[in-house]
């Protein structure tokens, strides 16, 4: 049976989740119909017009493209851009981006293997806001439970992991004081009153609060429904952005050659003392610029990354922190190879090659 482009999208989500991506990030299926077959992709960094080119005359209906084609809103679709020939073609286009980046075995990993680097964990942890969520306890009466619970599970509550309608349950009685003016269901105003009540509990994503709690006063009997919003603390994670790690004590010179053996480039941008020793490091593929704070924090010797801003590089040597610099997407270009030995053991009917056209757009002179 042929594999199909959801099996692809299948293969790429076991490697690299995209629920780990950065917020921000555009990734999974960019373009093109999950039902399609396939069986050949072409790996590439961008997804160039040469790419699509590349793609076509090699007879492969699909592109891992690291980098989206697709990132920002677009409101036009025009001949000649890469996206909109890929649709032509036929040719559906996957990125992975920065979920490639937090996965084992990824980018970052790829990069600190370039150095060496041993006892690596995590240089920034992942953020989780699109993950986070709370913990929404409400009261009600026994007979009122389904319903209640009912409407918040479609309105997105009760969602942990694969499995769906979670709730806990415990019966218990509840007090209250109807103050003048108050209209309860149970009891008359004026008075103490008890009522037998089921403590529900359920988790509910941040980003579905809002509509979870409008369903709870939609569906709950009470005139005012008590509640609490919990804030769920995130499990701890090894996963996470960037790597920092150790390296066997080596002078910057010698371990710059290994850095550009590794990569197969013959330069590379270093800011500090070439004869310092290292021995830690941290790496972050492509624009490591928001990560110098974290690669000072952790105080490693060196920052080995694609591409600094000047002030950013003033910054890590003033901090006493040396850094190598490869260029963007020579920095992220290793792991292609790696992501294509990992699709080819999952997917054995599809052929995998890394493009032959993907290249950094700077060049030494």
């Amino acid at each position: 049976m042929p594999a199909t482009v959801a099996d692809l999208a299948a293969a790429m989500e076991a490697i690299a989740p995209t629920r780990f991506a950065a917020q921000w990030d555009n990734v999974g299926l960019i373009v093109g119909d999950p039902a399609c077959s396939v069986d050949g992709v072409l790996l590439t960094i961008d997804c160039t017009l040469a790419a699509v080119n590349e793609a076509k005359a090699s007879g492969c209906g699909a592109i891992v493209s690291y980098h989206p084609p697709l990132f920002e809103a677009v409101k036009r679709l025009s001949a000649g851009s890469p996206a909109y020939e890929a649709v032509r073609a036929g040719i559906a286009v996957y990125s992975p981006h920065t979920a490639l980046d937090v996965a084992a075995g990824g980018t970052n990993d790829v990069l600190a293997d370039a150095l060496g680097m041993t006892m690596r964990a995590p240089l920034r942890g992942v953020e989780q806001c699109h993950d986070a969520h709370y913990k929404l306890v409400t009261f009600v009466p026994a007979e009122h439970v389904e319903a209640v619970s009912r409407a918040m599970f479609q309105a997105g509550a009760g969602r942990i992991g694969r499995y769906s309608f979670c709730s806990f349950r415990a019966q218990g009685t509840g007090t209250f004081f109807g103050e003048e003016g108050a209209n309860p269901v149970v009891g008359r105003p004026g008075r103490l009153e008890e009522a037998a009540e089921v403590r529900l509990e359920t988790v509910v994503p941040v980003a579905s609060a809002e509509a979870v709690v409008h369903a709870l006063r939609s569906a709950h009997p009470y005139e005012e429904p008590a509640f609490d919003l919990v804030v769920l603390a995130s499990p701890p994670s090894q996963r996470g952005f960037g790597r920092k790690g150790t390296v066997d004590r080596i002078r910057l010179r010698a371990l710059v050659e290994r850095i550009k053996a590794a990569l197969e480039t013959p330069h590379v941008l270093v800011a500090g003392d070439l004869d310092r020793e290292v021995t830690s490091a941290a790496v972050c593929a492509g624009s490591g610029s928001e990560m110098v704070g974290d690669a000072i924090r952790a105080r490693v010797d060196l920052l080995l990354t694609g591409e600094l801003r000047h002030h950013d590089a003033l910054r890590a040597l003033e901090a006493g922190m040396a850094v190598v610099c490869t260029r963007h997407s020579t920095s992220e270009r290793a792991a292609l190879g790696a992501l294509r030995r990992r699709l080819a053991e999952r997917l054995p009917n599809v052929t995998f090659a890394c493009s032959r056209e993907d290249r950094e757009p700077f060049a030494f002179a």
